[in-house]
């Protein structure tokens, strides 16, 4: 006897972000049903679910001034019906309605019967993977997010404590590197506005060691920041190591457990290149280093396919190992403006009274469309692709472009159709050029991406 499992053969379909907030279900248009065949078709299909899932009343939102994302339960069966098998929960928008949102949202993930990895009711809970068993074999996923506040990490129990629900984390550091006059600037600022003897003093206090880092003749901590000598000016960026190496082993751990691994990465960081020039964040077309380094990093320790997702625009793909690291596949679903409440302080925010409307504060935050997401095309599209491994080798990536509707009214915007043409084209080209400094190479073929493997 042997199970189809042994083959070593599958296929995995890949989104980005999905902000769902709209029925699914009742839509017929040809390049719609065409892309949810596509999810139907694969293996297994995974998806970066950007929200809380919750009933009116589940959960307080946390202070933001923006956008507290929630999805109505019932949607989740819109998902399912589209072709969506499992699902990473490690984002920012998780913890949008704090300790309880999160709950919920495991709660009601776990009665609708979708797989999730990336948060939990513990830290333990949080990084451990998810596993989705299909026909073609066992699939395990880790997730994790760089993008979080403090308090929306989970954390572990103690015997005198219970734990905290919320994300697994994947921390990171960033220190830059100045010439000698700026440094010296710099050192200067901090001990005539005494920023210098506050860290003395917290050092005397009931801070770690490792949280007030003192200044020597080469570097100066600053506002938060860590400003070191050199020759030029740069920017870098290092993982958390505990945090990395937590990850990795459940990436092991996964690749023990199941047949196929695929880490999810919620990013929102970007690379160096570009900052001092970048009008908007579509400028901003390097990935951060921290993040491609753990990307091959998850893959030496058994991931098959690293799928990244956070900065709302697709990013370039590296294939490392025999493995596709997708830097960003984009929004897949992007329903954000179409919830049913903001919270008082994102109001407050824009001049507006206890009587104003969503759509009023959506006007005033964009500007009447003229700024931000609805400005902007480039969020309105992303891409969902596909990977067919065989005796357990990748043999083909295919990239299928995606049309969210930029430009339509709010009521219309955020579903995913197929793009054709010179919409496809486009998106694929950023896609391609965004993909070459890794050596890799998409070429267009019609309205298709194909990836040239090594």
């Amino acid at each position: 006897m042997s199970y189809e499992a042994e083959r070593g053969r599958i296929k995995l379909a890949l989104v980005g972000d999905m902000m769902l907030s709209r029925a699914l279900k009742p839509y017929a248009e040809d390049d719609y049903l065409a892309l949810v065949d596509l999810l139907r078709d694969a293996d297994a299909s995974f998806g970066n679910l950007e929200t809380t899932v919750r009933e009116a009343g589940e959960g307080v939102p946390n202070f933001t001034q923006g956008t507290p994302m929630s999805t109505p339960p019932a949607l989740l069966e819109d998902l399912k019906w589209m072709g969506m098998d499992i699902v990473s929960i490690a984002n920012n928008h998780a913890t949008d309605y704090g300790v309880s949102g999160v709950l919920a949202s495991l709660a009601h993930l776990d009665r609708a019967g979708i797989p999730y990895s990336g948060a939990g009711r513990t830290l333990a809970e949080a990084r451990r993977p998810g596993y989705l068993d299909t026909n073609a074999g066992r699939v395990g996923l880790v997730s994790a997010t760089s993008f979080f506040r403090p308090w929306n990490r989970a954390a572990d129990a103690r015997s005198d404590s219970a734990g905290r629900p919320g994300i697994n984390p994947l921390g990171f550091s960033t220190s830059y590197t100045v010439d000698d006059e700026s440094l010296a600037t710099l050192r200067r600022i901090s001990e005539e506005l005494g920023l210098a003897q506050e860290q003395v003093r917290h050092r005397s206090q009931f801070y770690a060691p490792h949280e007030v880092p003192k200044n020597d003749d080469d570097s100066v901590a600053f506002l938060g920041a860590k400003f070191r000598r050199g020759k030029g000016f740069a920017m870098s960026t290092k993982v958390d190591a505990r945090d990395a190496e937590a990850n990795l082993r459940f990436i092991r751990e996964a690749r023990k457990q199941a047949d196929w691994v695929v880490f999810s990465f919620h990013c929102h960081e970007f690379g160096s290149a570009g900052r001092r020039t970048a009008a908007t964040d579509v400028e901003l077309e390097e990935s951060a280093q921290f993040a491609i380094e753990f990307a091959r990093a998850a893959v030496d320790a058994g991931a098959h396919v690293v799928a990244g997702h956070g900065p709302h625009l697709t990013m370039g793909i590296d294939i490392y190992k025999g493995a596709p690291i997708f830097h960003s596949l984009g929004n897949f679903i992007f329903q954000n403006e179409t919830i049913n409440a903001f919270p008082a302080e994102a109001y407050d925010r824009f001049g507006l009274d206890a009587a104003a409307t969503p759509s009023e504060f959506l006007d005033a935050r964009t500007g009447n469309d003229s700024r931000g997401f609805p400005a902007t095309r480039e969020f309105w599209e992303g891409c969902l692709a596909t990977c067919q491994f065989d005796a357990g080798k990748l043999v083909s990536v295919t990239l299928y472009p995606v049309d969210m509707g930029f430009g339509r009214p709010r009521g219309q915007r955020g579903r995913p159709m197929l793009a054709r043409g010179n919409d496809a084209r486009r998106i694929l080209d950023r896609v391609a050029r965004l993909s070459r400094p890794f050596g890799t190479r998409l070429d267009i073929e019609g309205d298709v991406g194909v990836l040239r493997l090594p």
